[in-house]
């Protein structure tokens, strides 16, 4: 923020933000400005620009004694804004908090519905929810649904969810009653049913198959001749997309893939690693995500396995903390800002005709090749 000008824009920017995302809720009195002025280290002055553009486009009200409270649609001290229920998309995001790459999609889908005079609701499951509480419920899910039908949202996101045995008819069942209630729905990141089956529903993500193949592709020209995937329990199909990827590479190789080629388990777990270390010479690991790839390299480094001298290992989504490890992880970029856009684009095609069949639009991921792989050992 070099000038005043760009510092009360940005500033506003920062907030407008904060109030889209659910963070300070309709009706909720904002800091003061000295608050406000010591969290973004500017002036009061830059402040009450800031806050004089957020009341021009009918985000927030001011309240001569009181203070500035975030406005009810419509309802701002400048000029009305077009925030009826009709002008909002709905998004449900079960493991929102405790998923990297999901904060960065819908970081870029509020900024795609601000800029298409939309805003996003998401009941009380949105960013201000603590990274310490649990993902969302099922039963929170069923009242959000109720609530989107109830307010009459335009369409909803839904990331399906994940981790638990009964998914697929969970899924499914709150799919159902927003089609039923004639609101539109694009799925993101993962289909509503296990692989190889396929819903009714638009769905945006990447090519998960092709991105476990290409991490597998890389192993065995690495040098890589028994590799194992691990993962966790009742994960979503995109998982299942990876192995499947993962195995086609193997069998293009000319290699056999082994009955427990899948080890599904806590990567924290010393028992747990210790068998797979223990069960043959395995040259290579690779993982559902960065996430247990980082919860394996710890465990691996707790049982003196070296990585990537005793055993090579990959994650998959190249989250911030990736290049931050001990060892740098080889890992499958995922395109988040550009899925965002995609799913977005998908929505207001959607809205626009009802009528057009489901789609599955697949973006390409990226290899990310550091240290965990050996690529590099000399």
């Amino acid at each position: 923020m070099s000038d005043k000008n760009t510092k009360h824009s940005e500033v506003s920017r920062l907030l407008s933000n904060e109030i889209l995302t659910g963070k300070h809720p309709v009706g909720k009195r904002l800091p003061s400005e000295v608050q406000l002025a010591a969290k973004f280290k500017v002036s009061r002055p830059t402040i009450g620009r800031a806050l004089e553009d957020l009341q021009d486009q009918g985000l927030i009200e001011r309240r001569p004694g009181s203070g500035t409270y975030v406005a009810e649609p419509g309802d701002g001290g400048g000029r009305p804004r077009q925030q009826t229920a009709s002008r909002q998309i709905g998004i449900m995001v079960p493991n929102l908090r405790h998923t990297e790459i999901f904060e960065t999609i819908c970081g870029e889908l509020t900024n795609l519905a601000l800029v298409r005079d939309y805003r996003l609701c998401w009941g009380d499951h949105g960013v201000n929810r603590a990274i310490d509480e649990p993902a969302m419920t099922l039963e929170e899910a069923e009242e959000l649904c109720a609530r989107f039908i109830r307010i009459g949202v335009a369409g909803v996101f839904v990331v399906p969810f994940e981790h638990q045995a009964d998914r697929d008819e969970a899924n499914l069942r709150l799919l159902k009653r927003l089609r039923q209630a004639g609101i539109p729905i694009v799925l993101i990141d993962r289909d509503a049913v296990g692989f190889p089956r396929r819903s009714e529903y638009d769905l945006v993500g990447v090519d998960n198959y092709s991105g476990g193949y290409r991490l597998a592709d890389h192993l065995i020209r690495l040098g890589a001749k028994r590799l194992v995937y691990v993962t966790k329990p009742y994960t979503a199909s995109t998982v299942d997309m990876r192995i499947a990827g993962a195995q086609s590479a193997m069998l293009a190789h000319g290699m056999e893939v082994p009955r427990d080629f899948v080890r599904v388990g806590d990567p924290t777990d010393a028992k747990f690693v210790r068998n797979i270390t223990q069960s043959g010479r395995i040259e290579a690991v690779l993982c559902t995500s960065d996430h247990i790839a980082a919860q394996l390299l710890q465990t691996f480094n707790k049982l003196k396995v070296r990585v990537p001298e005793d055993i090579r290992l990959v994650g998959f989504d190249d989250v911030r903390f990736a290049n931050l490890l001990t060892i740098p992880l080889t890992t499958m970029h995922q395109p988040c800002r550009d899925i965002a856009q995609t799913a977005f684009n998908c929505m207001m095609e959607r809205m626009a005709n009802p009528s057009l069949p489901g789609r599955s639009v697949m973006l390409a991921p990226r290899m990310i090749v550091r240290e965990t792989c050996g690529a590099y050992r000399k």
